[in-house]
């Protein structure tokens, strides 16, 4: 389940508890909504600590540059001015 599907649960149980006053025999809508907050906020911390956990930037590494493959003629455009 991702962001969204937990974000999505949280705001249904907050509408079945706070929202509503249907009356079902045997289930008690409250309870309900209150449990799919808890599963949301616990869907939300994990999503959390598992993006943290792939987000680990590593520096790119610098190229080496190796000026000994480069011909050194002195023709005046090789160097880029012409001289």
């Amino acid at each position: 389940m991702g962001l969204g599907g937990c974000i999505i649960l949280i705001a249904v149980g907050a509408i079945l508890t706070f929202a509503t006053d249907w009356d079902m025999q045997g289930v008690n809508l409250d309870l309900v909504g209150v449990i799919f907050m808890i599963v949301g906020l616990i869907g939300v911390a994990t999503f959390s600590s598992i993006a943290r956990r792939r987000r680990v930037v590593v520096p790119p590494a610098t190229p080496v540059v190796d000026d000994t493959t480069r011909p050194r003629t002195r023709d005046g455009y090789s160097d880029g001015y012409g001289v």
